[in-house]
């Protein structure tokens, strides 16, 4: 997978979701709208702070997260 430097994680944004360079945009608000059909130009109309690699990384991350398999943990007890 590719090197993720765009994707920030911080408590005090957006309540820790992952965001774009620290900025109140996260990644879901990006997948969302390329989901809903908006062009990568359409986005960077609406949101002219980002930058194209911002969204490319954006979707590089979804897709990454995706594949991720959540394994629950048991703990017995004794």
């Amino acid at each position: 997978m590719a090197t993720i430097t765009r994707i920030t994680f911080d408590s005090k944004v957006m309540g820790g979701k992952p965001c774009i360079r620290g900025m109140r945009v996260t990644v879901g608000t990006i997948v969302g709208l390329v989901a809903s059909g908006h062009s990568k130009e359409d986005i960077l109309r609406l949101y002219p702070y980002l930058e194209p690699e911002d969204i490319d990384e954006a979707l590089t991350y979804a897709a990454w997260r995706v594949e991720e398999i959540d394994v629950p943990v048991v703990w017995e007890s004794a």
